[in-house]
This record gives C-alpha cells, structure tokens and sequence, in this order.
C-alpha cells in the first residue's frame, strides 16, 4: 500500500489541479460584483440520508484557497446524516468561499455516496468475519478521494494502483505462458529489482487453485467469477496457505452467501463505479 506520506502528496494534487481548473485566471463571476475584503458565513447542508465523507478534504480544500478561514465543523467524516443536518460552517472572504465552493461539493457528493455504499456493504458482512474491498475502478485523477472515502464508510482499500501490489490476473497469465510461469518471473523480477511487493493471483477454477497452491510467495488468490459451491471448495483447498478474496459481478444480494462460503476479503468495484451523488450545497447564511 502507498505511504501516509504519498497520500497526502496525492490529495494536493488533486486540490491543486482542480483549483486551475475551475479557477484558472480568476473566478469572474465573483470579482465583478463582491468587494475583495467583504466576508460571509456559509453552511454545509445536508439534503439526503447516508453516510456524510470528505469533512476532512474540505477543510484542506478551504485552506488552500485561503489561510484565513475559519471552521466550525458539527458532524465529523463517517457519521450518519439526514436530510436538514448541516455539516460545517466556513467563514471568511465571500470571494474565497465561492472560489473553493464547487470543489468542495464536487467531491463531499461523490466521496458521500462512496462511503454509503461502502457502509452498507459493510452492514451486510457483520458477523462473518469476511471484509469488503474497493478496485482500481475508480474516476481518473480522484482515485485517493474515492479510496479515501472507501475507508471513511468502513471499507478497507485494495493496492492502490500498479505500483505497490503485484496482481497477476488472466492476462498477465495468458502472456507469461501460464500461472506457474507468472508467478516465476514474478518473483525472480522481485528479486533483481529489490522490490518487496506482494503477490495476488487470479484463479479462474479449481484446477487453476489447485496450480498456484504448488508454487509459495503468493500472498492472496483471487478467486473470480466462482459460483457458491465452487468458492467453498477454493477456500476449504487453500485452508491456511493464503489469504482468499472473491470479486466478479458480487451484489448486495449475494455478496453475504459469497462471504459465508469463508473468503477473508470481498472486493467490489460497484463501491466507485455505481453510485449516485449524495445532495449536498453550500449556502450563505
């Protein structure tokens, strides 16, 4: 998984990037009609019901715009709101408030609807010992928002991207020659390069399970596109030799009976890909 520390770098590229190009030259609308020292007060109001995310990139956001502001945060990331709640309140220059406004709503609706999907998941696994994860299907130059927003809903993040987990699926198969030789050139390219970078492998039915258990260094298998009854054999084959993680086309209607098959981890790209903003506005008080 990447660092705290490459998180944050990715969180202000985001601002940065999405500050120039909302803003670029300077918000117009603003300078034309609202002196450059007149200061307002504005609330964050909540007109849905779900699980409320991003108070934290929020507040970044604002601070980045302008150092001055002050805010008053009511309800912290993770909490459950209803429509009326408010959220936050921000005060200081109108101009500032304006300028950070659609970046703040932009991504508090999304990261909201992420975390609420994500936390009924979550209600839906209790008690089976089995966790829900996200994908790399995620919207380009946001994924650390919409992982961010995975955890905030109770979730817990898969590899981020490329770099920081090896995943070899059927692809990366099919053009190595087959999983024994995957895996092989995998960790002799570990090895040359100095790298510590765990291994996931993709199986796409038993005797593919049966093939990755005699090679060791895998650290989880994909179990994919496996009915229930095949699941539960994957699982009871690979016992205690690694971690078990089910994906392909799992729903809220039958990701509890994938869990109860026994597989440590569920991972889901509905939890980025398929949702629907939460309402949220920002409004002058």
């Amino acid at each position: 998984m990447i660092s705290e520390e490459q998180f944050k770098q990715e969180i202000k590229g985001i601002i940065e990037n999405a500050i120039r190009e909302d803003v670029g030259d300077g918000d117009h609308s603003s300078l034309s009609c609202i002196p450059k020292n007149a200061t307002g007060k504005a609330k964050l109001l909540v007109k849905d019901n779900g699980v409320i995310a991003g108070i934290d990139f929020a507040k970044q956001v604002f601070k980045y715009v302008d150092s001055d502001f002050q805010i008053d945060v009511l309800i912290e990331d993770g909490s459950e709101v209803n429509y009326g709640d408010v959220a936050f309140y921000v005060e200081g220059r109108s101009q500032s408030i304006l300028k950070a406004e659609r970046l703040v709503l932009n991504a508090m609706q999304r990261m909201s609807a992420i975390a609420t999907k994500t936390n009924s998941f979550v209600k839906l696994l209790e008690g089976t010992g089995t966790k829900i994860l996200d994908t790399r299907k995620t919207t380009p130059g946001i994924r650390a928002l919409e992982k961010w927003a995975v955890k905030i809903g109770g979730g817990e993040n898969h590899r981020f991207a490329l770099y920081d987990m090896i995943m070899l699926k059927d692809n990366h198969i099919d053009f190595a020659g087959g999983i024994t030789k995957a895996i092989d050139k995998t960790k002799n390219y570990l090895s040359e390069t100095g790298r510590d970078l765990k291994i996931i492998v993709e199986a796409r039915n038993l005797e593919e399970i049966a093939e990755i258990l005699r090679s060791d260094g895998v650290y989880r298998i994909l179990i994919d596109n496996f009915n229930y009854e095949d699941t539960r054999k994957a699982v009871e084959m690979i016992g205690d030799t690694c971690l078990t993680e089910s994906s392909g086309g799992i729903t809220e209607k039958t990701i509890r009976k994938y869990a109860e098959c026994g597989v440590d981890y569920i991972s889901s790209g509905a939890l980025t890909h398929s949702v629907y903003n939460m309402d949220l506005s920002l409004k002058a008080v």
